[in-house]
């Protein structure tokens, strides 16, 4: 769902996210990794600025650069948030990146028709520090391959395809679509907001469509395990329910386009009152990361005319559901153990088989 036009998001008295995108420049030009800037002020330790001011624009990650298996996963994520001219070095090295190891950063930029200056870009946003550095990165994807693992793209599912050909494609999709997210979690982020979700007052998380569905998945998790945790999927209910977190809440945005207006008005509510924000995107450049502290990136396989977007950001936001529960679970046991075995045991007659 597209985010409202400029100037108001209907039915509220918050600005519209519209804004946003002024605010973080041009797409592709923000780092997708690492902790983001400071806050706008409400009294919460770490935030600065005046109330509802987003975060500066993200700057080029310091982190160590993601290991070889990772690049074409980066380049599935980021590529539609690039430049075309970045996305065509993008495709080049995750089409061939033998041939595109041994090119110099001239080569490479002649290949794709692209000036070197936009070859050093594409591999700063990939996350090296420079060309030489995506190039040792290249050369070790390309030894994987040569060693036999599977290609990174499968060709598109036809109309005329057999039902066992869906299936494979479909199947091979998803997994690819798991591997890719695992491989760009940043596992720190994720560990924060496990932290976060472990000691919060109240948990309000918010997504609109197939992200709804995920919103509610991970809701009804953290309620069987004794957390105070509401999905919205209502634009209105969950903006009024954001407006009461304070510090110690956690609220979580679930927005695959990073740009879902019903989405980051209730976050934006939320991080303006001091509750610890996270969001579960897969366009971590996004006008969504300016009011989030914590961003999970999800991936997705390549969007066809029968496999919408949709499909494979559910899958991948699953994904990430899971990590947060199952990290959550883990720090709160004592507490967590108990109250999932109260609601198996609540509902266990339910699942009794039926006497004549």
């Amino acid at each position: 769902m597209a985010a409202s036009p400029a100037g108001s998001v209907a039915g509220s008295r918050y600005p519209a996210p519209a804004p946003l995108a002024a605010a973080i420049g041009p797409q592709g030009s923000q780092s997708p990794h690492g902790s983001h800037g400071p806050r706008a002020s409400h009294g919460k330790q770490g935030r600065q600025g005046s109330p509802g001011s987003p975060k500066p624009p993200l700057t080029p990650t310091t982190d160590a650069p993601p290991a070889p298996a990772a690049l074409a996963a980066k380049v599935r994520t980021l590529a539609p948030s690039m430049t075309r001219s970045m996305q065509r070095v993008a495709e080049a090295v995750a089409a061939d990146p033998a041939g595109c190891a041994a090119l110099t950063v001239t080569g490479l930029a002649e290949l794709t028709g692209t000036s070197e200056a936009t070859v050093v870009r594409t591999a700063r946003l990939l996350g090296y520090p420079g060309y030489r550095d995506l190039r040792l990165a290249l050369a070790g994807l390309a030894a994987q391959q040569q060693s036999g693992r599977a290609p990174s793209v499968t060709a598109d599912i036809a109309v005329d395809d057999p039902i066992a050909d869906v299936v494979a494609k479909l199947a091979y999709d998803e997994q690819q679509t798991l591997a890719d997210t695992a491989a760009n979690l940043d596992t720190v982020q994720l560990g924060a907001a496990v932290a976060a979700l472990a000691t919060a007052r109240r948990i309000d998380i918010y997504g609109v469509g197939a992200s709804g569905l995920v919103a509610q998945d991970l809701g009804q998790k953290l309620l069987r395990i004794g957390l105070l945790a509401h999905a919205h999927s209502d634009p209105h209910l969950a903006v009024t329910n954001a407006v009461q977190l304070r510090s110690g809440d956690v609220a979580i945005a679930i927005t695959h386009s990073g740009s879902t207006g019903d989405v980051i008005e209730p976050l934006r509510a939320a991080f303006d009152h001091g509750a610890t924000t996270v969001a579960i995107t897969g366009r971590p450049d996004g006008p969504v990361s300016q009011y989030a502290d914590h961003i999970l990136t999800t991936s997705t396989a390549r969007e066809s005319e029968l496999r919408p977007a949709a499909m494979s950001s559910r899958t991948s936001q699953l994904l990430v559901v899971d990590c947060l529960f199952t990290g959550v679970t883990q720090r709160t046991y004592e507490t967590a153990a108990p109250a999932l075995a109260a609601s198996y045991e609540a509902l266990a007659h339910r699942h009794a088989p039926r006497t004549r």
